[in-house]
C-alpha cells in the first residue's frame, strides 16, 4: 500500500558509517569537535562525572532534552557525543534546512523501527526556536507516544520560543558561555593536535596573542578556533619554519580598521579638532575663532551642532547637565532657522559650552566598562537581577534574593549589580559633583 514505509523510505534503519579520520577540508572547529566526554571542555555543571545528564547519556536512558545555550557553547558537540553513546537510532534534523514533510518521513521510519526492532529514535533538532508554534505542535504527539526522544538545541530562551506542552515534556539543560580557561584549553589542543588541528604548522602563539584570541572568542569555541585557523593560514613561517602569532599578527589578520573616507580634506578635521579642544580648555575666544573659520569655509552647520551635542556629554557631563539641553536646542535651532541666522545660535551654544565646568567622568566610565565588556566577554547577569517571567525561569533561580529598594525606608540597596568577576569595580568617578 502507498502509505506503508518501504526500505527506501526508511533512510535511518542503518546508522551511517563514520569516517575513519578527520576530513582535512573541514573547518578547524569541526575537525576539533570532541567525540567523547574525555575531550569535552567546559560545561562541567552539566556533564561532569556523576551529573544527571551525563549518567543518562552513559546509561543510554536519555529522555527528551532541550539544550539551551549561546553559540559555540557545545550543544552540537554534546549531541554528537550522545549519537556515539546511544544504542538508539540518532537522526539529525535542522530547522533551517528541513521541514514538516521530512519530519513525517522520519516519524514513519521511527515507528517502523520501534515496531520491528523495539529500537528507540533520538531526533536531534538543531535551532529548534526557528520552528513556529504550529510547526512545534507536529513533534508533540510523537514525543508523548515515545515514538521519538526529542533532543532540541536552541540559542533562544525556551520559555518564549518553545511551546509549553513540549517544554513540559522535556528537561531543559542550560549551557553557559565557555570560560576563558576552557577556550584557552581548546586553542592549546588545536595547536598541539597534528592530525585534526594545526600541530603540523608548529605555531608559536605568544601569551598576549593567546589572551587576545580568547577574548575574541567571547565564550564561543567556534569563533575562537575559526579565528585561530585564519590567522595561522595568513601568517608566513619564519626562517626557522615556525609560524609566530603575536598581537600584531592578530591585528593584521583579524582586526584591520577601515580607513576613514576624508570627504572634505584634512583641514576639515583640523578645524573641528581645534574647535573642540578650545571648548575643552574653556577658551571661548579660541572656540569662536575656529567656529568662524568653519562657517566661512562652508562647513555644514549641522555637523558643528552635532559635535556640540557630543561634547556636552563627553566633556561636561554631570558637572552641568543643562549643557546637553542647550546643545540639543542649538542643533534644533540650526535645523529650524538655517544659515545665516543659525550662526547666532551656534555662537550662543559655543560660548555656553566653553564657559561651563568640565567633567568627563561619564565618558571615562563608559570606556572602562566597554573595555571590561570586550575583555571578559559575556559575563552572566547575576540571578537576582534577572526577571523571572516564567515558571522555568523561577525554577532556575531567576530573581531569587533580589532586594526591592522601595522596601527599605532609606530607599537604598547594598546589593551588587555587577557580574561576580567584576564585583567591587568602580567605573564612575565624578570630579565636580
Amino acid at each position: 500500500m502507498p502509505d506503508e514505509p518501504s526500505a527506501q523510505d526508511d533512510l535511518f534503519l542503518t546508522r551511517p558509517s563514520r569516517p575513519r579520520g578527520p576530513d582535512p577540508s573541514a573547518p578547524l572547529a569541526d575537525r576539533m569537535r570532541p567525540d567523547d566526554f574525555s575531550d569535552f571542555v567546559g560545561q562541567d555543571q552539566i556533564i561532569a562525572p556523576g551529573r544527571p545528564l551525563r549518567r543518562a547519556i552513559e546509561s543510554d536512558t536519555l529522555s527528551s532534552v532541550i539544550l539551551w545555550g549561546p553559540p559555540g557553547s557545545g550543544k552540537t558537540t554534546l549531541a554528537r557525543i550522545i549519537a556515539r553513546c546511544t544504542k538508539a537510532e540518532f537522526v539529525a534534523f535542522s530547522a533551517v534546512t528541513s521541514g514538516i514533510p521530512e519530519l513525517r518521513r522520519i516519524i514513519k521510519a521511527a515507528e517502523q523501527r520501534r515496531g520491528l526492532r523495539r529500537q528507540r529514535t533520538i531526533l536531534f533538532v538543531d535551532e529548534l526556536h526557528r520552528f513556529n508554534k504550529a510547526q512545534q505542535d507536529a513533534f508533540l504527539p510523537h514525543v508523548e507516544r515515545g515514538t521519538i526522544i526529542l533532543l532540541g538545541a536552541t540559542t533562544e530562551n525556551p520559555s518564549f520560543e518553545v511551546i509549553a506542552p513540549l517544554l513540559s515534556r522535556s528537561m531543559v539543560v542550560v549551557l553557559t558561555p565557555l570560560s576563558d580557561e576552557a577556550i584557552g584549553q581548546i586553542l592549546d589542543r588545536a595547536l598541539a593536535d597534528a592530525e585534526r588541528g594545526l600541530g603540523q604548522f608548529t605555531v608559536d602563539l605568544t601569551p598576549d596573542a593567546r589572551r587576545r584570541l580568547i577574548g575574541f572568542g567571547n565564550g564561543d569555541a567556534r569563533v575562537a578556533l575559526t579565528a585561530l585557523e585564519f590567522v595561522v593560514s595568513q601568517t608566513l613561517p619564519g626562517a626557522n619554519g615556525r609560524v609566530r602569532i603575536d598581537e600584531q599578527a592578530l591585528e593584521t589578520a583579524l582586526l584591520k580598521k577601515a580607513l576613514r573616507y576624508d570627504r572634505a580634506g584634512e583641514e576639515h578635521y583640523n578645524l573641528i579638532s581645534a574647535y573642540i579642544k578650545s571648548l575643552r580648555d574653556s577658551d571661548a575666544d579660541g572656540a569662536l575663532y575656529w567656529l568662524a573659520r568653519m562657517l566661512e569655509g562652508g562647513e555644514d552647520p549641522r555637523f558643528i551642532a552635532r559635535r556640540m551635542v557630543i561634547f556636552a556629554s563627553e566633556d561636561i557631563g554631570n558637572a552641568d547637565p543643562l549643557a546637553l539641553v542647550i546643545a540639543t536646542a542649538v542643533f534644533q535651532a540650526v535645523e529650524f532657522v538655517g544659515l545665516p541666522e543659525a550662526q547666532i545660535n551656534l555662537a550662543h551654544g559655543t560660548t555656553y559650552l566653553a564657559s561651563r565646568p568640565k567633567d568627563n567622568a561619564s565618558y571615562i566610565a563608559l570606556k572602562e566598562a566597554l573595555q571590561d565588556a570586550r575583555a571578559f566577554g559575556n559575563l552572566e547577569v547575576p540571578l537576582p537581577l534577572r526577571n523571572a517571567v516564567t515558571s522555568l525561569m523561577r525554577d532556575l533561580g531567576y530573581g531569587q534574593d533580589y532586594k526591592y529598594v522601595h522596601d527599605d525606608p532609606s530607599a537604598k540597596s547594598d546589593q551588587t549589580h555587577l557580574p561576580d568577576r567584576l564585583k567591587g569595580k568602580r567605573y564612575y568617578r565624578p570630579k565636580s559633583i
